[in-house]
């Protein structure tokens, strides 16, 4: 987190990376300079940074809000995340390739060091425009990522500076830059006294245990009284249906005897009944033959 002076500090330890690590491919004198583009070359060597937009950081920007408490009073400041977008142009004797030799060497320096170090921060805000800069005790640190513009990009960028002519540049995006409101959160009240006890159950002031108010839950059955359960009640259906087979016969009724006699009269009736329709078909059997005289001859 940071205060408002974060968006040119940044600026000016861009400059102070630039300018320190330009070595050992440039041997000669360059000029680092924080301003647009000027609308007249300058013939020394100079590398320009130019910081042409500023726009909300898209991954943190709905994710910091303010945080007050219950009564109103500030627990923790908000803060704005920002990406910073550079434009940095090299200017320098054509005939020797100058500028395109500092374009080179900047492409090394934030490709070698793309985060900006802490120590140029501080010295970055030791100037006295920036005077009051906390942007080196800030946790988030700054890190620069090339750009990729088209044609169609860089010539409307290079629109929007009025008279001045196109020169050789790379596109650079500093971020996360943070922000942090000017109300300062107050700070939690400290503890004023203790109120933890550790007391056992049943000593004086303890809290009753649940168990004492409500009656206490069945517990749940494990594997082995289930098998055990089910054992039993096939047991009891085992020695239910052995009972029903060995049951005794249910006792005549009184009606029994009497039918059974009249049964037995019935049969005794039929007999000789039987027995005389059996003669009287033999008889009549015999009847009808032809007899034998005692020679042997029918008759």
């Amino acid at each position: 987190m940071s205060n408002a002076l974060a968006v040119a500090t940044v600026t000016q330890a861009l400059a102070l990376l630039i300018e320190s690590n330009l070595g050992p491919e440039m041997d000669i004198a360059v000029k680092v300079e924080t301003r647009k583009p000027p609308a007249e070359p300058p013939t020394e060597p100079t590398v320009n940074v130019f910081l042409y937009q500023v726009t909300p950081n898209a991954s943190m920007r709905h994710t910091d809000l303010p945080t007050r408490a219950s009564d109103g009073t500030l627990v923790k400041r908000p803060a704005a995340p920002l990406d910073l977008h550079y434009l940095i142009s090299a200017y320098g004797e054509e005939a020797e390739l100058v500028g395109q030799r500092l374009i080179g060497c900047v492409v090394r320096i934030l490709h070698e060091i793309p985060v900006l170090p802490r120590e140029l921060i501080e010295l970055a805000a030791e100037r006295p425009h920036l005077a009051g800069s906390d942007l080196a005790a800030s946790e988030q640190r700054v890190r620069f990522t090339p750009t990729v513009m088209d044609i169609d990009e860089t010539s409307k960028l290079w629109g929007m500076l009025h008279h001045t002519p196109y020169t050789l540049s790379v596109a650079y995006q500093a971020s996360l830059v943070l922000i942090e409101g000017r109300e300062r959160p107050v700070p939690a009240k400290p503890v004023e006294r203790r109120t933890v006890r550790a007391l056992p159950f049943g000593a004086p002031g303890a809290p009753v245990p649940p168990a004492a108010d409500t009656p206490p839950a069945e517990e749940p059955t494990s594997v082995g009284d289930t098998a055990t359960e089910n054992e039993t009640e096939n047991e009891t259906e085992s020695a239910a249906e052995n009972a029903r087979e060995k049951k005794p016969e249910t006792k005549p009724t009184a009606d029994a005897p009497v039918k059974k006699r009249a049964a037995s009269r019935t049969a005794a009736a039929k007999t000789p009944a039987k027995r005389a329709a059996t003669a009287s078909r033999t008889r009549t059997h015999t009847r009808g033959k032809p007899g034998k005289g005692a020679d042997g001859t029918e008759s």
